[in-house]
């Protein structure tokens, strides 16, 4: 098995629905779901907004690359109504000189509200830094919406940069941020 983990997230219109069908178009267009967690409920992180998000982590299994996954990720995002102002991974972390938002200072803006956000946690123990795609998540680790739902579905996976399972990482979180099963 793999062990790629992918995180859902939503906080716009319908987040339940938006989730439920990017599940569902994720096993028709880019892989079977093997396993995914609960929803859970969890304030906005990096910025003020007055709608929580519902996350969810699901396994998956699929023979893309992670870059093709991505690209997948990408489609359904478009198709569930996603708008994203600027190039990158999403991340907080400054995007390539020339690429973002606009301003040519390659920073990228402010996290914001969103129907519906795809990010790949982890594929499995590889490694991939480029402009475009960071695995495992960089920041996944400090982040209670993310390790929460991905301590229910895999507790023992060991991140392979941190050499450290997720139950672990969970434990030394600093975030104290309440994620609600829903």
């Amino acid at each position: 098995m793999k062990e790629i983990y992918i995180l859902l997230g939503s906080n716009r219109g319908d987040r339940e629905g938006y989730l439920s069908r990017a599940v569902e178009m994720l096993g028709t267009e880019a892989c079977t779901v093997i396993k995914k967690s609960a929803l859970y409920e969890t304030a906005p992180w990096g910025f003020e907004d007055p709608t929580p998000f519902l996350n969810q982590v699901v396994e998956i299994d699929t023979g893309l690359d992670p870059e093709d996954l991505l690209e997948k990720l990408l489609t359904i995002e478009v198709k569930l109504g996603r708008i994203r102002p600027f190039d990158g991974c999403g991340c907080g972390i400054p995007a390539a000189p020339g690429a973002g938002n606009g301003s040519g200072t390659g920073e990228a803006p402010a996290y914001a509200g969103r129907t519906i956000d795809l990010d790949i946690l982890f594929y499995g123990q590889r490694l991939v830094f480029t402009d475009s795609l960071m695995i495992p998540h960089p920041r996944l680790h400090e982040r209670r919406f993310t390790l929460v739902p991905m301590h229910e579905v895999a507790p023992e996976f060991v991140h392979p940069l941190l050499k450290k399972t997720i139950s672990v990482l969970l434990r030394d979180c600093g975030d104290q941020a309440k994620a609600v099963r829903f």
